[in-house]
């Protein structure tokens, strides 16, 4: 039987891996919040006999705990722990941006610390139980809780990733640019089929089979391999037509059509582009590159 764990913080993460765990067969003696209500409707949600508790009785009912609350109250809630009388044990933070640094006031208390993010975005409980397991998680920290992270890693059928701290921004950037980039470019490129007369709604669904499929050929055939367009075709009588056009766009859409054209254009060149294409295509993207 495994060691019973708390969670602290009570949100979507929280609140997601607590259940997943739990129907993996992990005990989860309590989930704790500044909010009795949401500390119980988070037990309720886990289920499995978790208890709602306050921050302060976590070290009661458990020497492992994972902390799952927004970046700026790790410290805090870690801080909490250790004066509540956390003294051993071992603990997670769900953070992507931050390592073990971030439970400093735990670690000097005798606990072994480290990092278990989840690299997936979480919209609400229920989605997180349906779309975490299988994903990678970025771990760090002291060997004991090292362990602790690879075994729930395994538990969630997950992939481990050995960040250490001082990569953690890079990492993190990496999954920013992922996870919500993707987000200002399906708003960018809805912009030009509204000027050309077509809907906002009716715009979405007409990209989205494109996205999806692009996308989806990214992560299995690679992007050299997967390019397709005008630039991989080193067709820049189709860029200067592009950039004519995106003149009188927002300022915005212009200058993401060119960063995101010169990114393309290094894809490109890895495939095979010829320099003499690629260098008037580079030229286009460069030149007049825009006002503020």
């Amino acid at each position: 039987m495994p060691e019973p764990m708390a969670i602290a913080g009570a949100g979507r993460m929280g609140q997601a891996l607590g259940r997943l765990l739990r129907e993996r067969g992990e005990s989860i003696a309590a989930v704790a919040s500044r909010s009795p209500e949401r500390a119980a409707e988070a037990a309720a949600f886990i289920g499995g006999g978790a208890k709602a508790a306050t921050y302060a009785e976590i070290a009661q009912h458990a020497a492992h705990t994972l902390i799952a609350v927004p970046d700026d109250a790790i410290a805090p809630v870690a801080g909490m722990l250790a004066e509540a009388g956390m003294r051993c044990g071992t603990a997670l933070h769900t953070s992507g941006a931050y390592g073990p640094e971030a439970l400093a006031a735990l670690a000097e208390a005798g606990v072994a610390c480290g990092t278990l993010h989840p690299l997936q975005t979480v919209a609400s409980p229920q989605e997180g139980a349906r779309v975490l397991p299988g994903v990678a998680f970025a771990i760090d920290g002291a060997p004991a809780a090292i362990a602790w992270a690879e075994r729930l890693v395994a538990v969630l059928g997950g992939m481990p990733l050995h960040v250490p701290a001082a990569s953690r921004p890079l990492y993190h950037a990496a999954a920013v640019m992922a996870s919500n980039y993707p987000m200002a470019l399906i708003f960018a490129a809805v912009m030009p089929m509204e000027e050309a007369g077509v809907g906002e709604s009716i715009a979405r669904r007409a990209l989205e089979p494109l996205a999806r499929t692009s996308l989806e050929n990214a992560f299995r055939l690679g992007p050299v391999a997967a390019l397709t367009g005008p630039i991989a075709r080193g067709d820049a009588d189709t860029v200067r037509t592009h950039l004519a056009a995106l003149a009188a766009a927002p300022a915005t859409v212009e200058r993401l059509y060119r960063a995101l054209g010169l990114a393309t254009l290094e894809i490109a060149r890895r495939r095979g582009l010829a320099e003499a294409q690629a260098g008037v295509i580079e030229e286009l993207l460069r030149k007049g590159e825009r006002r503020d």
